[in-house]
């Protein structure tokens, strides 16, 4: 593997640091208080040409892969969680759901309006009683004719309100349990009998919009199914691969901000006549802050090297997701340590940092699922 980043995604990292400086970072305390990231925000990063980043040139993206998406997710979490989150489940889910399931037809016919930013992605697999189980899934797709008809709820719908196509997962062949009757479709949201609840209130990712979404006698055309009847377990696993990846590269940029704010506090901090940088309590801190920052790092672009050369990596994915978002919580917990009180007080980021952070230990798979995932395969393997 070779550490060094290529001039085309040295560019990248660059692009996506100055958009985050200039135009994220500005917006962040707004789109905390109205809880909202502006649509505007998110089409100025289509022009950016940051929306397509991991799409294949040929269907009009960037082609860099997903070590592209982990770089520019890394830099604008650093900016803002809630952008950050808005952008991946578009970038990270929302495309690339087509990419892993989509026939040539349909790469053909979604993924450069995705690309562009024409179209926002959304993603929508979890239900009430089916979040870390698929299996338990009630929404249903039934054959008419050359249509479809989709009656079900999901919850939890990053992007429900914003996006403009939707990946929904249902139930088609309920005898054959997860893996040969669930489907997926690509639901226009403007489509009848589709109706989007009220955002949720949420602890932290504010600015993220995540949404119930209902589906009444909802018809799309055959041409909408993403891949075949029964594929639909196996597309929104490969796709949760590159999100929790993705979200890996979140978990790492938050981590990176909640340090280098740290740093800086605590050189300029003073506790008994020296900043509270040389008092060995607060070295140790910064110091495992460090550490755990570099395994981050180094699981975050190993494994999307790995994705990128086509290799298996749902393993590394899981292990990726469930080792940065629990180093996250150390490291803002550190952080807010460091602070002392002021890392208490909404004055300072480092707040909104803490409870940005915590969801990330739930979302695309708790904890405890990448555990089971992990062990299965070392128990599969022998190793």
């Amino acid at each position: 593997m070779d550490l060094n980043l290529s001039e085309e995604l040295v560019l990248l990292r660059n692009l996506a640091k100055g958009f985050t400086d200039e135009r994220i970072r500005p917006a962040a305390a707004e789109i905390e208080r109205e809880h909202r990231v502006p649509r505007a925000l998110i089409d100025a990063m289509a022009e950016a040409g940051l929306m397509g980043v991991a799409v294949p040139e040929e269907y009009g993206g960037a082609g860099l892969g997903e070590m592209g998406l982990c770089i520019v997710m890394d830099e604008i979490t650093r900016g803002d969680f809630s952008v950050a989150v808005t952008y991946g489940a578009h970038a990270s889910i929302g495309a690339m759901s087509v990419l892993v399931g989509g026939t040539s037809a349909q790469l053909k016919r979604f993924l450069p309006e995705m690309a562009s930013g024409k179209l926002l992605g959304a993603y929508a697999l979890s239900e009430a009683g089916a979040g870390s189980d698929p299996a338990a899934m009630t929404t249903t797709a039934r054959k008419d004719g050359a249509s479809w008809v989709i009656d079900g709820e999901k919850v939890w719908i990053t992007n429900g309100d914003m996006a403009d196509i939707i990946t929904v997962f249902t139930v088609t062949d309920r005898e054959r349990g997860a893996r040969g009757g669930i489907t997926a479709f690509l639901v226009p949201r403007e489509s009848k009998g589709v109706t989007i609840g009220k955002r949720e209130e949420k602890m932290g990712q504010r600015g993220s919009a995540t949404v119930t979404i209902s589906f009444e006698d909802v018809r799309v055309s055959d041409d909408n199914r993403l891949g075949g009847v029964g594929d639909g377990f196996k597309i929104a696993m490969g796709t949760l691969d590159r999100g929790r990846l993705a979200l890996g590269a979140n978990c790492l940029g938050c981590a990176r901000e909640a340090h280098a704010m740290s740093v800086d506090y605590a050189t300029q901090r003073e506790a008994f006549g020296k900043p509270i940088s040389d008092h060995q309590a607060i070295q140790w801190m910064l110091a495992d802050n460090a550490c755990d920052i570099y395994t981050m790092e180094s699981l975050v672009y190993r494994t999307a090297w790995m994705c990128d050369q086509k290799r298996a990596f749902g393993r590394e994915s899981a292990m990726t997701k469930l080792v940065c978002s629990e180093a996250l919580d150390r490291v803002v917990d550190r952080a807010v340590q460091i602070h002392g009180g002021m890392g208490y007080s909404a004055e300072y980021k480092i707040e909104q940092l803490y409870r940005d952070a915590r969801v990330t230990r739930i979302y695309e798979g708790t904890s405890e699922i990448q555990r089971l995932v992990i062990a299965r395969d070392v128990i599969k393997r022998g190793s």
